[in-house]
This record gives C-alpha cells, structure tokens and sequence, in this order.
C-alpha cells in the first residue's frame, strides 16, 4: 500500500532543500533505532543532530552515521562536545574525530563554555575546511540574556565567519534564548535574527509543539525548525502541511477558515 494521495497539500520542495528544513535532536538512540526511524520519515528530516557528547560515548557512531548518509540525512555534531573540547585544548583532535567518523555538519557554539566571540569565529574557520557549518546563538543560562543587539550582531558575525546556518537557542526545554521562562516566544528577538542574517540562514530551536506551531503560522511551511524531539518527525511535517487544527488554515480552501 502506498502512502495516501486524496488531499490537495502544499508542495513541499525535495531533499537537498535549502529550506523548510527539520532538524532533530538525537540523544542516544542506537543505529538500528536509527535506522528504523528513518524507513518512514527520511524524507521529513534534513539535519540529525547528535546531542549531549553522545557522540563521544557511543562505540556504533560511525555506523550511525552510515544509517543517516543511507537516507540522505546530515550528521551534525552537538557544539557542547566541541566547546569542551576548546576548553581543553583539544578543539583540533575532536574536529579530526569527527571528519574520521563521517560527519557532515559541525555545530559551533559559545553556549555552555565561557568563549570570547573571536574564539568561537576561529572555530567556524577551523572547521569550514572539512564540515558545513552551523553555529549557535543564545546562552542555555537563563540569567545570561544578550541585548536584542547582540543577538543580530553575533548571528551577523557568524554568518561572515563561514557559517552555513545560524541555530537560535532555545533547548530541548524551550525556555530561554528566543523564549521566555514559560516557552512562550520572544518575537523582539526572532525578528532582530532575521533582520541580521534573513529567514532561510536561520533554524529556529522550537521543542514543543506550541512553539512549532507559532512559527509555521508566522512565516510558513518552509521555516527551519530545530531541536525536534525524534518521536516527532511526522508531528512536524503535519503542521506544516496544515493536517492539525493549529496550523488547519494552511490546508483549508480561501473560503474556509478553522474554528477556534
């Protein structure tokens, strides 16, 4: 049986898109858990991110990252692993590392460890040479807030440095960064990162489902969403193909609206 065809939807672009991307948050799963994911949803996910240093601690990286370059699927390395690596003086050995297991992104940040913001340029060029680039922006401490300034400036500066994409911090909570203490976002700052490096450079860390919500219907379908839980591959691509009553108005005939 193949997949279902009655419903007019919107068209969404094929992998490699450059936009519309969903970007998901890996925190251990084995590479047959992998492997079984993506049977159905690789067309749905374009960055898998391994998370926490899992990475590290995992000996079946490699195959792993085998089960994702089978499905076209992008490997990215968490920037927390490459920030203490920095702190350590071993920034080139974890670059090395990870070039050798086969990844193809590399998350750069200054998230967790106290970086000076031309460290963290260095960084993007170290690694420029052998990985697309993908730097964060936006503390993970609550108590550390940037200025509205600082978020443009550092997602501007990124971008010059060589990054390919600029991630805006929210978490696997969805309570800081670009989201107040109640997950709720804080559109001064969504708004001053896409005036900085404009909407398709930027993938947005939105976990729950609310916040998924908020940005298909601020800026649509094709918005790069981050972060996602991997049981909620397919969760995402209905919202932003408009099939839940959150995002229903996507799908709906002009003449139609959803009830709220």
């Amino acid at each position: 049986m193949g997949p279902a065809s009655f419903l007019t939807l919107l068209s969404r672009p094929p992998k490699p898109r450059s936009s519309g991307l969903t970007h998901v948050l890996d925190t251990g799963v084995t590479p047959a858990v992998a492997a079984d994911l993506l049977a159905g949803t690789a067309p749905y996910v374009d960055i898998w991110k391994t998370g926490w240093g899992t990475a590290y601690l995992d000996d079946r990286i490699a195959d792993k990252l085998a089960v994702l370059a089978d499905h076209a699927v992008a490997s990215c390395l968490g920037g927390t692993l490459l920030e203490i690596a920095w702190a350590q003086g071993a920034a080139e050995a974890c670059l090395a590392w990870a070039d050798e297991a086969g990844f193809t992104h590399v998350e750069v940040s200054r998230g967790t460890v106290p970086m000076a913001l031309d460290a963290k340029h260095e960084l993007v060029r170290r690694a420029a040479d052998r990985f697309v680039v993908v730097t964060e922006v936006g503390a993970k401490d609550p108590a550390q807030q940037h200025t509205l300034a600082q978020w443009g400036d550092e997602a501007g500066q990124d971008r010059d440095a060589g990054a390919a994409l600029v991630v805006a911090e929210g978490r696997q909570s969805g309570t800081v960064g670009i989201y107040d203490g109640e997950g709720t976002v804080r559109e001064d700052v969504v708004d001053e990162i896409v005036d900085a490096v404009g909407l398709d450079r930027i993938v947005f860390e939105a976990p729950r489902t609310a916040q998924q919500a908020w940005f298909v219907r601020r800026f649509g379908p094709g918005v790069n969403l981050g972060n996602v839980a991997l049981d909620e591959i397919l969760s995402v691509e209905t919202l932003r193909l408009g099939l839940r009553s959150d995002t229903a108005e996507v799908s709906l005939p002009v003449t139609m609206e959803p009830v709220r």
